[in-house]
């Protein structure tokens, strides 16, 4: 269900429940943010101006603070949604999310959602909101947002880091900043979803711990592209212990993350790695919306600075293109024959304090086909030094703005060297001020990369029962049925009608080779006989040995449970985990998207043919993972994992040398 959450995050009363120092600080706190409607205290003790119950209140509150125990929080609750209330924030911990603490979290928790019924509720284990832009905040602690007209909104699970984030000295205009608690009710998605119906929002930020229900990350994806907003998350829990139990490479090279990855990119959910790059992400994407390409340049004062650019962008999706016939001219006129014009430039400190002579110059880098110009300066500190003989940096890059209205942001190369003061005079003037080359850098990648979500709905990965190893047999035969070039093959150790040379395999175990029951390019019906006698296997599969090949690749499938099912790509044989060369997506993946992500693999030249080799027949391989895609489509209820380890890709074919599957039995 789609729950109302205005009158929660933009109410026109307050109740708050409870005594002590948090529930007298969310009130302070609503008064500081320009709250001017009733604020109703409630304790069973009363007192002045206090009520014993929620039922003696004068109104029924649109938002409340419930800042008691989690037994006491239940009832309250249940009273508040018999009201009629609009929603609450739910403070207590000790629910859920203490279940490895207390068993009886868990259920503490049904009751609580048995309580709210359709009333929405953050949390439990929650610190609430602010709302700058309507001067609401419902928070039992100090913060730093200012009253904005329009921004950006933040919404994290983590009530300190939400502080942290407050408390910014980057300029960033916070709009809202939410605190969603272990969500027991109302999810991230669902928050930014009703966040998206005001328009005063320009991008919101996600920190994200889990997702929890796929398809309404679905639906807010359509929703945030249909209307011009974009999403950035800061996606936690890069771990590798969820590998540690795989049985195929696949699952050890997919893990959590990879689907993580996968599900934000399907999306079109910008990633970054850091909370400076998310704020610098947030603050760039709020001035300039997605930057419509990689294509950057930058400008400095200082050699050392552009290659410090210049390295600092060689590892991540940007591009500094040289320079055109019309900038060099231009840059040329404004800076004189004693510059070497590049891009990045380094341009000479003769016409610092000009403030049009630098306009000129900075200006002349400005061209259509870049997505966002930076300008390298480092500010002062005020404390110690004179900050007015910058003051022409400033007026220059506002007056480039304002000529040209370019995307320009004005980058200091350590964040302390931005001061606050003039990021938001560059704020106001268009001009996006960045504390950090690293910070702008990847907000910059970040604003380029985004794109549309995919149009169709994922796989979910349901539940299946326990997930068996099939014999290489059966599983490369049920996979035939759905279009997968196989060798021809016998059960047993038996050649015949086959043609030589031939492999020899033992069934059984998923890693063969590992086991010694594989032999290759065996001549002759001796050789089959002599290589059986010597595998310590009961059973046998004599397959012909594939030749030609030119690359050999791994293509897995396996079921996330967090993430639906996650398509691997990944160099092939014995280098499948050594190489570390990798792309993984999300079933199902059109065609156009294998093979953009076959492109991003670094052995992607041999598959294109490296240095006059012939390459492999791309429309054979994408033939191969569209009949992995489907097998799956048709038994997603049953797949674990599937992979093709390896693909051998030839010129003409792209042959399943190796087949693992792990399925549950039918249901």
């Amino acid at each position: 269900m789609t729950r109302d959450l205005e009158r929660l995050f933009s109410p026109r009363s307050i109740a708050v429940i409870g005594g002590g120092d948090w529930c007298a600080a969310v009130v302070a706190q609503a008064r500081k943010a320009g709250f001017s409607g009733p604020l109703w205290r409630v304790h069973p003790r009363g007192g002045e101006g206090v009520h014993a119950r929620l039922e003696d209140l004068p109104g029924v509150p649109d938002a409340a603070f419930v800042g008691i125990n989690r037994r006491a929080t239940i009832g309250a609750v249940a009273a508040l949604a018999g009201m009629g209330a609009g929603g609450a924030v739910c403070f207590a911990s000790g629910f859920s999310e203490a279940g490895a603490e207390d068993a009886g979290g868990g259920d503490l928790q049904a009751r609580l959602l048995r309580a709210a019924g359709d009333m929405p509720i953050l949390g439990p284990n929650c610190y609430g909101f602010i709302n700058a832009l309507d001067g609401v905040a419902i928070w039992p602690d100090q913060h730093g947002c200012r009253p904005v007209a329009r921004g950006v909104a933040i919404l994290t699970q983590s009530s300190n880091i939400a502080i942290n984030l407050t408390m910014q000295a980057r300029a960033l205009p916070i709009a809202c900043m939410v605190t969603c608690g272990n969500m027991a009710q109302t999810s991230q998605a669902e928050i930014a979803s009703a966040l998206l119906e005001d328009s005063r929002i320009t991008a919101i930020g996600l920190h994200v711990e889990g997702f929890g229900d796929l398809r309404q990350w679905e639906g807010l994806a359509a929703k945030a592209h249909a209307r011009g907003v974009p999403l950035v998350a800061l996606k936690v829990g890069r771990s590798v212990q969820a590998r540690a139990a795989a049985v195929s490479h696949t699952a050890s090279l997919a893990g959590g993350e990879a689907g993580a990855a996968a599900l934000l990119a399907r999306l079109g959910i910008a990633r970054v790695d850091s909370l400076p790059v998310f704020l610098e992400a947030l603050k760039l994407l709020h001035v300039c919306g997605p930057l419509a390409s990689n294509r950057l340049a930058s400008i400095s004062c200082s050699g050392g600075e552009a290659g410090l650019v210049a390295d600092a962008a060689a590892a991540r999706a940007l591009s500094f293109p040289a320079l055109n016939r019309r900038q060099r001219a231009a840059l040329r006129a404004a800076l004189g024959p004693m510059v070497a014009l590049a891009n990045p430039l380094d341009y000479h400190t003769y016409i610092w304090r000009d403030t049009e002579a630098m306009a000129r110059a900075w200006g002349a880098m400005i061209d259509p086909s870049l997505a966002l110009t930076l300008i390298i300066v480092d500010y002062p500190r005020a404390a110690i030094s004179d900050a007015s003989d910058w003051q022409c940096a400033t007026d220059a890059a506002l007056a480039v703005r304002a000529g040209t209205g370019a995307n320009i942001a004005v980058v200091a190369t350590l964040p302390e060297l931005m001061p606050e003061d003039i990021a938001r005079r560059l704020l106001a003037g268009g001009v996006v001020p960045i504390g950090g080359l690293e910070e702008a850098l990847g907000a910059a990648e970040a604003a380029a990369g985004l794109r549309a979500p995919a149009p169709e709905p994922l796989l979910l990965p349901g539940r299946a029962g326990e997930a068996r190893l099939v014999d290489e047999a059966a599983a490369k035969a049920r996979l035939a049925g759905f279009g997968l070039e196989v060798p021809r093959a016998n059960r047993g150790a038996d050649a015949r009608g086959l043609a030589f040379p031939v492999v020899l395999k033992g069934l059984g175990v998923a890693h063969k080779s590992e086991a010694g029951l594989v032999a290759l390019s065996l001549a002759s019906a001796a050789e089959v006989a002599a290589a059986a006698a010597a595998m310590p296997a009961d059973s046998f599969l004599t397959e012909e040995m594939v030749t030609g090949g030119v690359a050999e690749l791994l293509v897995g499938i396996t079921r996330d449970a967090a993430h639906g099912f996650v398509l691997t790509l990944a160099a092939g044989g014995r280098q499948a985990e050594l190489l570390d060369d990798s792309v993984s997506l999300l079933v199902p993946a059109g065609r156009e998207a294998v093979a953009d992500a076959l492109q991003r693999l670094r052995m992607a030249p041999l598959l294109a043919g490296f240095r006059g080799a012939p390459g492999a027949h791309l429309p054979a391989i994408l033939d191969a993972v569209e009949a992995l895609q489907a097998y799956v489509l048709a038994n997603a209820g049953r797949v674990g994992e599937i992979e093709i380890n390896p693909l051998i890709c030839t010129p003409g074919r792209a042959v399943a040398a190796d087949a693992l599957l792990r399925e549950a039995a039918d249901e």
